[in-house]
């Protein structure tokens, strides 16, 4: 059957909240947002849910997105109109505004297949940070091998979608020999409705090595690597990768 691009599509979009709920990330994140005081740019912002969170605690927030179908469902939401929506893609993006706080979640980072993108992403980053200003985001660590448990077996489950009714879902995932990207087959049968999707998704994994260079051909330089969303040092088994950077003429710290 053929795949569908699982963002701008509406049918993966309206299941995007059902399938990644709030969870210990994003309290890191509202952590982060609270303690700058704002302003905050959410780069990949996607359905909403964080901004919109931030909105609600009286924090001016602005929200970048690619998708149309994901900005929709982010308009809707209660709060919604406190956050300013920007359809854009990250690598081009340009605002007069400058931010306390910018951040990146959902291994959104990963989706920048390309040093190229990477770099472009970072420079964007860099370019609206104020005066002591916070980039914060995470991508998976390829030693963790994540991809191994994305398969049919170890990733159904079924959900319940007020619109498709039960949907039954997993996972397919397959790396690319020495490139860092994993294509993954996202799988969703209707059950009420004898209806079947596929969404199919590219995704990069780079190590920490590779990430340093990557933010200082940015301009970026990480102060702090966390490994886990309890803010426990990375280490080399960590699953995450979690970077706090700064602009590079403001004092930093080494990996």
């Amino acid at each position: 059957m053929p795949s569908e691009d699982v963002f701008e599509d509406e049918f993966f979009a309206s299941l995007y909240d059902i399938l990644n709920p709030w969870s210990v990330s994003d309290e890191f994140y509202v952590e982060q947002a609270v303690a700058s005081g704002g302003p905050v740019l959410d780069l990949g912002c996607g359905t909403g849910t964080l901004a919109c969170s931030l909105a609600a605690k009286n924090l001016s927030v602005t929200g970048v997105d690619p998708a149309e179908a994901m900005l929709r469902i982010a308009r809707s939401r209660v709060d919604g109109d406190k956050v300013s929506w920007i359809r854009s893609d990250g690598q081009s993006l340009r605002l007069a505004q400058r931010f306390k706080l910018i951040f990146m979640t959902g291994h959104a980072f990963q989706s920048l297949l390309t040093d190229g993108d990477a770099v472009a992403l970072l420079r964007t980053a860099a370019h609206h940070l104020g005066a002591e200003g916070r980039f914060v985001f995470e991508t998976r660590n390829p030693a963790a091998q994540a991809w191994l448990s994305w398969t049919p077996e170890c990733s159904r489950r079924t959900v319940q979608s007020s619109s498709c009714g039960r949907v039954l879902c997993f996972y397919d995932a397959q790396a690319g020999p020495g490139t860092g990207i994993v294509t993954i087959g996202e799988h969703f049968h209707l059950l009420d409705e004898g209806v079947q999707r596929v969404g199919r998704n590219r995704i990069r994994f780079v190590d920490p090595e590779h990430l340093a260079n990557l933010l200082a051909q940015a301009g970026l330089v990480a102060i702090d690597w966390y490994g886990g969303w309890d803010r426990k040092p990375f280490c080399l088994t960590s699953e995450e990768i979690i970077v706090v950077t700064r602009q590079a003429n403001q004092t930093t710290s080494q990996i």
